[in-house]
């Protein structure tokens, strides 16, 4: 049989299309007998298969209860239905809400899976002000992380582990309220199990072996995969030598940033900097 091949970096369809192809494959189930578990035709799935057709929000939660995939059909069903992400960005969250090891290097911003609700939205609002996105596909973006975030309560949880240059910390997103209320979340993410966060001091300097935002997925099985973004596009990497050489500069930097209890102690300090004004 003849299949039409989708490249899941190519829009939020494709992703979804992809990812319910890889999930029938793995069940050794053909569409006929995935549309009989999900109600539908095979020729149904065939067309969201090949992104000839849109999925809906039932059949999203339909698919994750059929897979036990979690959250990951409507993640990406919500991003099908926003389209206002980088390219290779939905690929990428198919990914993640598999992981079972996530490690991320942020530059500039607190990473997305660990920002409150009203700190994504002032992020957001700037593309919007900017003329970049709606106001609705700003809205879209903020629902979509915070069920993105929804992984982390997900039993058994993901390990976390975050580094994050301390201009994050001292960048004023949303104003003082908002930091304030997100180094404090921060703070109390501190707290749970399988997680740890810190934070790469300015006086690193050159000694900073990062410059790029970088992510990096262990996946069942042990397999890791890389990924980053450029101002046009996300990139998952799965080449092993290239995962292997931002994994060592990731290990590297994790030596180098404050241990776990001086980085609560700085974000504590910044914190309490923003609320004496």
């Amino acid at each position: 049989m003849n299949l039409k091949r989708l490249d899941p970096s190519k829009s939020p369809l494709a992703a979804f299309g992809d990812q319910l192809r890889r999930s029938r494959n793995e069940k050794g189930w053909t569409q006929d007998q995935l549309g009989d578990r999900m109600g539908c035709s095979g020729g149904h799935i065939s067309g969201l298969e090949t992104a000839a057709k849109s999925p809906g929000r039932k059949f999203a939660i339909r698919a994750d209860a059929v897979f036990g995939t979690g959250l990951t059909f409507q993640i990406l069903w919500q991003a099908v239905k926003n389209q206002a992400f980088l390219e290779g960005f939905p690929e990428y969250v198919a990914k993640e809400a598999h992981a079972k090891t996530l490690r991320f290097f942020q530059t500039r911003i607190i990473p997305g899976l660990l920002q409150t609700e009203e700190y994504a939205a002032a992020l957001e609002s700037g593309y919007v002000q900017r003329g970049k996105a709606t106001q609705d596909q700003a809205d879209g973006c903020v629902r979509f992380l915070m069920d993105r975030q929804r992984i982390l309560h997900a039993t058994p949880a993901p390990s976390l582990h975050s580094i994050m240059d301390e201009v994050c910390l001292r960048r004023p997103i949303g104003g003082r309220g908002v930091m304030v209320r997100q180094l404090r979340h921060l703070e109390e993410l501190y707290q749970r199990p399988k997680t740890t966060i810190q934070i790469a001091p300015d006086s690193l300097a050159e000694a900073h072996p990062l410059n790029h935002p970088v992510t990096l997925l262990t996946l069942p099985g042990r397999v890791v995969l890389g990924y980053t973004e450029t101002l046009q596009r996300g990139y998952l990497e799965r080449d092993s030598e290239t995962v292997e050489s931002w994994a060592s500069d990731y290990d590297q930097l994790a030596v180098e940033a404050l241990s776990r209890a001086a980085s609560l102690a700085l974000i504590r300090k910044i914190r309490e900097e923003l609320e004496h004004g």
